[in-house]
């Protein structure tokens, strides 16, 4: 199975496409030479959400899951304060 379908033929094809994903090959599908959707694996699909979750902002420890004590770990970071940019020296003009 191609990695890249039409909507028609991931239609008609369905099962072919479930197997494909099920050995870890994702399938694009596509509309009028668009691609518009993904079918992956249920694993990925939960990763994909912790990271939309955390947001561009949440970095490492906001993706953190999957093991135990993950949650403790993003509460320690989250309150974490940065320091702030050191300025920069100026240089003495000689």
């Amino acid at each position: 199975m191609k990695t890249t379908v039409s909507a028609a033929e991931a239609k008609a094809h369905f099962a072919e496409c479930l197997r494909a994903v099920e050995q870890g090959r994702p399938v694009v599908i596509t509309r009028h030479g668009k691609a518009v959707a993904a079918l992956v694996p249920a694993e990925e699909a939960a990763q994909l959400r912790r990271l939309q979750a955390a947001g561009p902002r949440g970095g490492l420890a906001g993706i953190a899951g999957g093991w135990e004590g993950a949650g403790d770990l993003v509460k320690q970071v989250a309150r974490i304060r940065r320091a702030r940019p050191r300025k920069m020296a100026r240089l003495a003009s000689a």
